[in-house]
């Protein structure tokens, strides 16, 4: 078999030739193609539904919650094991899939069982499927520099402009916002004037969600000209909650400031977000998606953040605490560096020990095109560029050559032997013609 294929190789060297040169090219092609990120993704196929149900103890959430998703999710196709979680006011659910399976084929699965839990769980109580990222999918961190506004105000900047501007970044998965405070009104209740005004907790509740609403009414039409009527009824400051009436006692409105205070507060947190010891910062975090370029997508981020940044207020800008692009580019700097240093002491020793130039480019030309066609097996497998596979590469380069070096000492030896029967004949030959 080898002796077939080295005889078609000499017999056809052209050939031989125009397949290396195609593979170098499409390797080359392959190199600038492939996905680059600085580790690989080792993650569990997995998709994770998240539940809230805030103010309630784990165990009613693991009872309530918990168990009637876990319960619901298993036996769906290709799922190897379910895992669960439950703390207060929140329910975690990690279904992990095989590791073939496509990562949105699950999570269509995943939402055909969400979509048939029925009255399964309590009302109001709505299961959310994460995004579709990985375990290692944080990229880019960054934080709002903001000297003098406060947390709550560039909380809202980071809510409700900069992260719907990033998320339409192409591979992008999500924007998860950290640090600061979410702004909420808060209406604390005295419980004495309740029972004094003979209100209950429910009263109030249902007070307030009636008046934070806008009703529609009808169109019509006066001149040639379209009128729309409809009430505006959103709430939009603390006057306006204070103001709304729950009953009338005595012919006199008894008015939510009567039983209340009301005032602008942050949702509880469970932690705060410190940068270098110099306060409490207000940011987010680049979800990378799943099976993308995670370089790409990081330029791409950073390019959209000089745009959003230009509709910042004044003072305000983007500052990069965690950038996994500037690893990933000294990660690649380091392997290359290491195999261009590789090939050329490699080649050295090849020159030196064959003492024939010939024969050391036709070993040393096996490195470019090997290593150039292993990128072209890296991509048909998915398999991204890191630091882990580029190493592999690296430490591969003497086995690339020790083949060929392998040949090239046995072609010489073999040679060798030949022309010593041939010069022995040619010997015999002048003896018997001296004779």
């Amino acid at each position: 078999m080898i002796e077939n294929l080295i005889s078609f190789s000499l017999k056809n060297r052209i050939l031989v030739l125009m397949v290396s040169l195609i593979l170098f090219v499409a390797g080359i092609y392959s190199v600038r193609t492939s996905k680059i990120d600085a580790i690989p993704d080792l993650s569990e196929n997995q998709v994770i539904v998240f539940t809230e149900w805030m103010g309630r103890s784990p165990q009613i959430i693991e009872d309530q919650v918990t168990y009637p998703l876990v319960t619901n999710m298993q036996g769906i196709p290709k799922v190897q094991y379910v895992r669960a979680s439950s703390m207060f006011g929140m329910s975690f659910i990690y279904i992990i899939f095989e590791d073939n399976v496509d990562i949105y084929w699950a999570r269509s699965r995943v939402l055909e069982r969400l979509n048939s839990l029925g009255n399964a769980l309590p009302d109001g109580i709505t299961p959310t499927i994460g995004p579709d990222g990985t375990g290692v999918g944080h990229v880019l961190w960054y934080t709002l520099e903001a000297p003098g506004m406060d947390l709550g105000e560039q909380r809202a900047i980071q809510d409700w402009y900069v992260k719907f501007a990033l998320q339409n970044v192409k591979g992008v998965s999500e924007i998860a916002s950290f640090g600061g405070f979410q702004k909420q009104y808060e209406i604390t209740i005295d419980p004495n004037k309740l029972i004094y005004y003979n209100l209950t907790v429910p009263q109030i509740m249902a007070s307030v969600n009636t008046n934070n609403n806008e009703a529609g009414g009808r169109k019509f039409e006066m001149n040639d000209v379209g009128y729309i009527i409809k009430t505006t009824g959103y709430i939009q400051s603390l006057k306006q909650i204070e103001n709304i009436p729950l009953r009338t006692k005595n012919s006199i409105s008894v008015l939510i400031r009567d039983v209340a205070t009301v005032q602008m507060t942050g949702e509880s947190r469970l932690g705060i977000f410190d940068y270098n010891g110099d306060g409490e910062k207000v940011g987010g975090i680049a979800v990378l998606r799943y099976g993308e370029n995670a370089h790409e997508v990081i330029d791409r981020v950073k390019l959209k953040m000089e745009e959003v940044g230009r509709g910042l207020p004044e003072g305000v800008r983007f500052n990069i605490i965690y950038d996994r692009g500037e690893l990933i580019e000294e990660s690649i700097s380091s392997i290359k560096t290491t195999l261009i240093e590789e090939m050329i002491v490699v080649s050295i020793i090849v020159i030196l020990f064959l003492l024939h130039w010939r024969s050391a480019i036709s070993i040393i030309i096996q490195i470019p095109i090997t290593i150039a066609s292993s990128f072209i097996l890296l991509n048909a497998f998915d398999i991204s560029s890191n630091i882990m596979s580029l190493t592999g590469i690296a430490l591969a380069i003497g086995v690339i050559v020790d083949n060929g070096i392998i040949m090239a000492e046995n072609s010489y030896k073999h040679l060798a032997i030949r022309q010593s029967e041939l010069n022995q004949q040619h010997k015999l030959g002048g003896n018997q013609h001296a004779n």
